[in-house]
């Protein structure tokens, strides 16, 4: 007996699979089972490497029907994308999305409808893949302006001493001395002098960043 599989991704806090669900059901769509993948990538995780996404190649058959609730929630990469669709229509699985009410089935023989379907199916995995790009260069031209407009914010905490000090605490440090006796000589907070001793590189970076 053929089944409706409904498949989502959820990929931010922001987005839920129920939400996703909702929409496809009040569109119409009867749903059997609900497979989810929650903090995925569809960009860089293909959806046979994903934890819920390989259960889809296990559990679907010929006649059933994958319903997402747009191509993107397969993935955003153009080459999974149209290779996953393709290989399910070679089973015999339907792949319908909510949005846009597509429809992609493999078992059309003509060769016009199978131009017209495998043109669609580019174009739909292209623009995901786009999408993305887009989402990732505009979070980057953000990161950018802000870096520019508030560097400080970028920078991490400002050190609360000096490359001078920093260099005295190191030296003491490998002379053998305590953290309390270094602290005690240097005039530093022995917190400082703990983060200081403990991961030097990190401090060094930080005081490089800060121009110090």
């Amino acid at each position: 007996m053929s089944k409706a599989i409904f498949y989502a991704r959820v990929s931010t806090s922001e987005q839920t699979s129920d939400h996703q669900e909702q929409q496809a059901r009040l569109a119409g769509f009867d749903i059997d089972e609900v497979v989810t993948d929650h903090g995925t990538s569809g960009v860089t995780t293909k959806l046979a490497e994903r934890p819920n996404g390989k259960r889809l190649f296990d559990m679907l058959r010929e006649g059933d029907v994958l319903v997402v609730r747009w191509v993107d929630r397969l993935g955003r990469n153009y080459q999974d994308v149209t290779d996953t669709i393709r290989a399910f229509m070679r089973r015999g699985v339907i792949i319908k999305t909510v949005i846009n009410r597509m429809t992609f089935d493999g078992s059309t023989t003509d060769p016009t409808q199978q131009a017209v379907r495998d043109a669609l199916i580019a174009f739909m995995a292209a623009t995901a893949q786009a999408q993305a790009e887009a989402v990732k260069e505009a979070q980057k031209a953000g990161i950018a302006f802000h870096k520019n407009a508030s560097p400080e914010k970028f920078k991490g905490r400002k050190p609360s001493f000096d490359r001078a000090a920093f260099d005295q605490v190191m030296a003491l440090h490998q002379a053998g001395q305590g953290q309390s006796a270094i602290a005690k000589a240097t005039g530093l907070q022995r917190n400082a002098v703990i983060r200081i001793t403990s991961d030097p590189a990190k401090v060094d970076a930080t005081l490089s960043r800060w121009g110090m």
